[in-house]
């Protein structure tokens, strides 16, 4: 009864609140539909639609070989679970307080085979329920999971804009979110997995090294659900993309062409039709609040010595939407289940990595359980963290080994370099002072001693958040490709947002505006922008520009894992050198708008007896003379001969 009355007093809130009914590209939601209102999620049970078993499967080969499995299923919480099946046992069964759902501790040891079997869930020695079950070897091909680092030149695509390669599964009427319209940025647009299969030639030959998707995970939401990050289902691909044999199969293809996959995951929150928050487990599931409360995205409140309790909670178990409930990760069943979810993604898909979302905003005891957890399966697995936060003590205390923080380690190998992507923009936007311009670069690198190893982490120019790096520069040609200059031969991972390449454009107010269709990705579409006769003579400058820099780094030692050394900038020229070995690439930004006469012979320490450079994009080779000329606001990048 409980249940009926909550859901009838959400209806009746429901029908005060005033639709959102914008005509044009800015409206949010479908018409007919709310937002989402605050509600409070009570474990009552009731019907179950749809049984879920997880991990729906597992692995023999795992280093720990301890499994939770969890079973949601209507009034099976008293029932007693029996596997019969050599080499596998159950240590325990647990209920929480919904009758919907059991977790049972099985222990498999060495004599188990690969195979199937049942789980019997048994009143008075009578079975009531059985799930079928699997058990599969753990892949031994050496190449299939990879480590993403800093040879690699990530991509970032979100699946819904990139292109329809399968026009069949734009839409499903079982699924909360009806419409497909491109002419709104928040609606679904129709791009899937095979768009992305389909365009993986592209990829290769613009010199990518990794593919990172954002989240392509079911978000069977009723409004905007095409960006993926209100995930309704752990465990199965948004079947608007495709499906989880599709999404192995982009994976496959990608290892064929040399290219690693990297997943997006959230742990934070989830969206409030994910089945296990419409029948919750227990109270404690989610971080509920009387009233909604909003995270304060204060990321410094989890190192400041002085911080108040209410601060400090209010960050981590405050909500970022009304629509994405908050996760409690410190509930030991949910951890377990999050943890589980992402190793078995990467047994399943052969991922080479995860790129966490919203980092700063969940439990962080979980989250270096979590990073030790991934470490102690998969050591060679590279891992990043969103970490969206101001100042580079407070962005290197989420990565590990760095000693910052008494009693804390991550265990978060890299991060995504805000602090970088903050520098380089200023650089290409003002003049240079004692700590601002291209000063900030410098300034932010000159931090790098608070890393543990600051070449794990991911810079990038743009991203789906921010708004497109060539409005940024305010469409100058010369600063954009400064900028492209600086991203594939600094420190660290380079990743590239989608179009960057093409001289996409716009500003994130709102956020849907930097997440446009990619132009030929789509039947009908009047350029197709992934051919070079698509491309207007300027975009097709820039696709070669990136193309050129991107595959000479595949080749470069020195830029790909060498050292670097840079020097104080002058007058708005900052200069620096990466080494390996014998290779040395020098790097002198202009970033004043005048033509700047560099002198060398502050350089020699590095220059040594070096006799002529190689202008890496015009091939050309250059004498190493007293000094050289370097037009305004732009970069050379010189191999030196």
């Amino acid at each position: 009864m409980k249940r009926f009355v909550t859901l009838f007093l959400l209806v009746i809130s429901l029908s005060i609140f005033a639709q959102d009914e914008d005509k044009g590209a800015i409206q949010r939601l479908p018409n007919g539909i709310q937002r989402s209102t605050h509600q409070h999620f009570s474990p009552d049970g009731g019907p179950v639609d749809k049984v879920n078993v997880c991990p729906p499967s597992w692995w023999l080969g795992m280093k720990n070989m301890e499994l939770e499995i969890m079973i949601h299923d209507e009034n099976i919480a008293d029932l007693k679970p029996t596997i019969t099946y050599d080499g596998v046992r159950i240590e325990s069964s647990k209920r929480l307080a919904s009758p919907n759902y059991l977790f049972i501790q099985v222990q498999i040891d060495t004599r188990a085979k690969a195979g199937r079997f049942e789980i019997q869930l048994k009143q008075n020695n009578t079975i009531v329920k059985k799930y079928n079950y699997e058990l599969q070897n753990k892949s031994k091909t050496r190449e299939r999971i990879q480590n993403l680092n800093s040879s690699d030149f990530i991509y970032l695509i979100m699946p819904d804009r990139f292109s329809n390669g399968d026009p069949s599964n734009d839409l499903f009427p079982d699924m909360e979110q009806k419409e497909i319209d491109r002419s709104k940025m928040y609606f679904r647009h129709g791009g899937d997995l095979q768009g992305i299969i389909d365009h993986l030639d592209y990829l290769q030959e613009l010199g990518v090294t990794a593919l990172w998707l954002n989240p392509a995970l079911e978000n069977n939401q009723p409004y905007e659900s095409y960006h993926g990050y209100a995930i309704t289902d752990h465990y199965n691909i948004d079947k608007r993309f495709g499906d989880n044999a599709l999404f192995k199969k982009l994976s496959d293809e990608c290892q064929k062409r040399g290219i690693k996959m990297v997943m997006d995951i959230i742990h934070n929150h989830v969206g409030d039709k994910h089945w296990f928050v419409q029948d919750i487990p227990s109270e404690d599931w989610l971080n509920q609040w009387d009233e909604f409360t909003r995270t304060t995205y204060r990321a410094p409140t989890h190192m400041d010595p002085h911080v108040s309790d209410f601060d400090h909670k209010r960050m981590t178990d405050g909500w970022f939407d009304h629509h994405m409930p908050d996760l409690n990760q410190r509930n030991p069943h949910l951890a377990k289940y999050l943890i589980q979810n992402n190793i078995w993604w990467i047994e399943y898909a052969g991922l080479d990595g995860y790129r966490v979302d919203t980092y700063a905003y969940p439990d962080q005891a979980f989250m270096a359980d979590w990073g030790k957890a991934m470490q102690a399966e998969y050591p060679q697995v590279h891992h990043f963290a969103e970490t969206w936060v101001h100042g580079a003590a407070v962005q290197a205390h989420f990565t590990e080994d760095n000693n910052l923080t008494e009693g804390y380690n991550s265990n978060m190998p890299g991060v995504t370099d805000f602090q970088l992507y903050y520098a380089i923009n200023e650089a290409l936007d003002r003049d240079q002072d004692w700590t601002g311009g291209a000063a900030r670069i410098y300034y932010t690198i000159a931090k790098d001693f608070l890393y543990e190893d600051p070449m794990r982490n991911v810079v990038f120019l743009d991203n789906h958040d921010l708004s497109r790096f060539y409005s940024m520069v305010k469409e100058d040609d010369d600063k954009f490709k400064s900028g492209i200059a600086f991203l594939l031969t600094t420190r660290g991972i380079p990743m590239l947002y989608y179009g960057t390449e093409i001289l996409m454009k716009n500003y994130s107010d709102p956020d849907g505006k930097v997440r446009e269709d990619f132009p030929g990705g789509w039947e009908g579409d009047i350029a197709n922008k992934f051919a070079k006769e698509g491309r207007t003579k300027k975009e097709e400058a820039t696709f070669s520009y990136v193309k050129k820099l991107a595959n000479f780094r595949k080749k470069s030692n020195a830029l790909k894992q060498g050292a670097l050394k840079q020097f104080v900038p002058e007058n708005g020229v900052y200069v620096y050198f990466r080494s390996f070995g014998n290779e040395k690439v020098m790097v002198i930004m202009n970033t004043h708008k005048e033509e700047q006469s560099v002198s060398l012979d502050r350089y020699v320490e590095e220059l040594g007896g070096k006799k002529a450079f190689r202008d890496v994009i015009s091939e050309r080779d250059l004498p190493i003379a007293k000094e050289l000329k370097v037009p305004g606001n732009q970069t050379f990048v010189l191999q030196l001969r």
